[in-house]
């Protein structure tokens, strides 16, 4: 019965470690798994020497944040900003990590409509339109720094001067991007400087006012464009009538589709979103600028009146950098925020956090920007943890891709949550309302891996007193249920084969049942072992001992079959001590006490009637008991036998009386042993047998 429990329990932690593998290997990509990619990195990172954290600085301040955040939420105050949070830790010293801070809390501070679920919020179309927004707004800003940077970098070519403003600074900036004259370039110059490319770079640093100036300066050479640019500048979402479109693109495609000035090009395909295949390379050599571009030309009416090639959806453009560029366009010999920026800035969040996770020590970063969005309700979450990391799931529309974030945030604790199981389980947290496959609570079970994992049990769960109360644990900060978590974490030990953890966890969980059917499970097979300081019995029988101190002092008590044989073990145990320890009266009284074997012939078949009933931990010992008990009476005949000849004291009758007595107990031991429903070993048997007779 024993092997068989282990067998299940090996099945069991088999079918575990089978799915963490499985885990590991599907992270590493969306489509397939591919082993060619020699320097792919492990998902679960080395672990470091036991007793040391394997976290870094940078995991452990992204920790202390969380810890933070949590301790706000758990005690019922306001939520935090946990964008805020993160960014206050984050890489103050890499520039990289603060600017995707900055990306992160620029994008997600949307207002969100009403909606059930997070992929209607993500696909109603004023939360997509105020994405894009936001997106051209951090770009514009970005590239406004970045002007501000190069001219102050080089204040003697810049020639820096005038009103401070957009105008000023990028007429500076000009005399560093443009110092000698451009061929090809139309309509005039203002101030020294060429129109257009006055113009778009004011557009470019998001000042549509310091472009007008440009135009104003300019407007007899611009034609009607002065006229168009002022309703595109003073129009809701930056968007001509469709009139207004219609003859700006008609001047477009007649005029100006092959014209020599790319700044002016540029100009009017951003403000009539027209053309959209040129990507103006000649302007927009920069990613970045490629993505304002573009994010200005998207367009979110039903586009009746505009032809294919004049319109751009936000979904077009999603899929033309996802599958038809795709990583191998952007990434590299680039940086991996590069790409990452890409998809974020076009709302590919998912997306954008598998690829960022894929690179090891990016990872922390990208499991917080995922429970940024899980906080704000806009992750889209793949339905099953089975998933692979990035998804796309039948009923969704076209490009939409989901992140496994339970599979996310499971392989990035998995580093350290042997070491440093309260980081853990702060991360856990984040799961208390999600789901498994079986419907159990996510947070419920990963409390269990970890716990099982760690061995923290006290530390996590709580410690029992010498009085019986429970010294509360880390997992009280979480929950005030706490008994139905311990009872979950017990019985996955017991299922690990860890009886003896299981026990002592059912008992902090206050549940008797269990404690005595498992110490009954641990002591059946130490009973008539000889014990032995700091052995394995003694460690057991202490426990046991302590267990039932309490209980009865308490007045705790299990089922009665249960009950009946915890105690009758204990007994057997201090029946085969006595035993052992050569004192073979006082185990002799102990065994007559118990009434488990028969002492007599008169009462043989009372007792097999009795031993029906007895639980199978008993059953194992019966032959260790029958030996003992049957050496027991051959010892006490030897040391009659051995006594100086009969004296007035001890008559010759009484010996014989006593003789036959031990004789008559032997042969009912015999008799016992062969009419009990249970095979004991032939060896057993021919021991009795052979003891039996030298006793005649």
């Amino acid at each position: 019965m024993a092997e068989e429990y282990h067998r299940e329990s090996m099945l069991v932690e088999w079918e575990q470690v089978k799915q963490r593998i499985l885990h590991s290997l599907l992270a590493s990509g969306e489509d397939a798994l591919d082993f060619t990619q020699e320097n792919e990195p492990s998902y679960v990172g080395e672990l470091g020497p036991p007793g040391r954290s394997s976290m870094d600085s940078v995991e452990m301040a992204y920790a202390r944040q969380i810890y933070i955040y949590n301790e706000k939420i758990v005690n019922g105050h306001l939520q935090p900003n946990l964008v805020d949070l993160c960014a206050a830790t984050a890489g103050l010293d890499d520039k990289n990590i603060s600017e995707m801070w900055a990306m992160v809390k620029q994008m997600t501070d949307v207002t969100l409509v009403p909606a059930s679920d997070a992929l209607k919020v993500r696909t109603n179309m004023e939360v997509r339109m105020e994405f894009v927004r936001h997106a051209l707004h951090y770009l514009e800003e970005s590239y406004k720094n970045y002007t501000f940077v190069t001219v102050f970098g080089n204040l003697h070519q810049a020639q820096l001067g005038g009103v401070p403003g957009t105008y000023q600074l990028v007429r500076s900036f000009l005399n560093i991007k443009l110092p000698a004259a451009v061929p090809g370039l139309q309509d005039g110059e203002v101030e020294g400087h060429p129109v257009w490319a006055l113009i778009y770079y004011c557009m470019r640093c998001g000042d549509l006012t310091a472009a007008m100036h440009v135009v104003k300066r300019a407007q007899h050479q611009l034609g009607e464009f002065k006229t168009w640019f002022q309703e595109y500048m003073h129009s809701k979402d930056r968007r001509l009538s469709p009139a207004t479109e219609n003859k700006l693109r008609l001047h477009y495609r007649r005029a100006l589709r092959n014209n020599t000035d790319p700044y002016k090009r540029a100009v009017y395909c951003i403000i009539g979103r027209c053309d959209i295949t040129d990507n103006q390379s000649e302007v927009a050599d920069k990613t970045e600028d490629y993505l304002w571009l573009k994010l200005n030309q998207v367009c979110f009416d039903d586009g009746g009146a505009s032809s294919p090639q004049d319109r751009l959806t936000l979904s077009q453009f999603q899929k033309q950098l996802l599958e038809d560029y795709g990583e191998s366009h952007f990434a590299v010999n680039q940086p991996p925020f590069l790409y990452f920026q890409v998809l974020f800035l076009t709302a590919q969040f998912e997306a954008a956090i598998a690829f960022l996770f894929r690179t090891e020590r990016l990872r922390c970063h990208a499991v917080h920007v995922a429970l940024v969005l899980f906080e704000l309700k806009l992750l889209l979450k793949a339905s099953g943890q089975s998933a692979q990391l990035l998804s796309h799931e039948a009923g969704d529309p076209p490009g939409v891709r989901r992140l496994n974030f339970v599979r996310l945030l499971m392989l990035y604790t998995r580093k350290f949550e042997s070491t440093d199981p309260r980081e853990a389980l702060q991360y856990f947290y984040f799961l208390r309302n999600e789901k498994d496959s079986q419907g159990e609570n996510m947070f419920l079970r990963c409390v269990s891996e970890i716990v099982i994992e760690s061995r923290e049990f006290d530390m996590i769960l709580g410690k029992l007193e010498k009085d019986g109360s429970r010294k509360p644990g880390v997992i009280d900060k979480f929950t005030s249920d706490t008994k139905s978590i311990i009872n979950k974490v017990a019985s996955a030990a017991e299922n690990k084969g860890l009886f003896e953890e299981a026990a002592k966890l059912y008992d902090l969980a206050k549940n008797p049942d269990k404690v005595l059917e498992l110490m009954n499970k641990l002591l059946s097979p130490v009973v008539p072992q000889i014990s032995t300081p700091q052995s394995n019995k003694e460690r057991l029988k202490n426990m046991a001992h302590s267990i039932a101190e309490r209980y009865k002092a308490q007045g705790i008590s299990a089922k009665k079959s249960i009950d009946s044989t915890f105690y009758l073990l204990l007994d057997l145990i201090t029946f085969f001590d006595e035993y052992h320890a050569g004192h073979v009266d006082r185990a002799f009284d102990i065994i007559e006490r118990l009434k488990l074997v028969p002492l007599s012939q008169d009462c043989v078949k009372e007792r097999v009637a009795a031993f029906r009933n007895f639980s199978d931990e008993i059953k194992h010992n019966l032959s260790e008991v029958l030996l003992a008990t049957m050496n027991i009476l051959f010892t006490k005949y030897k040391r009659m036998k051995g006594t100086s000849p009969t004296t007035p004291a001890r008559p010759q009758r009484v010996m014989e009386d006593r003789d036959s007595q031990l004789q008559s107990q032997a042969r009912a031991l015999i008799m016992f042993a062969g009419m009990i429903p249970y095979r004991t070993s032939g060896d057993t048997n021919a021991r009795l047998v052979q003891m039996e007779i030298l006793m005649n």
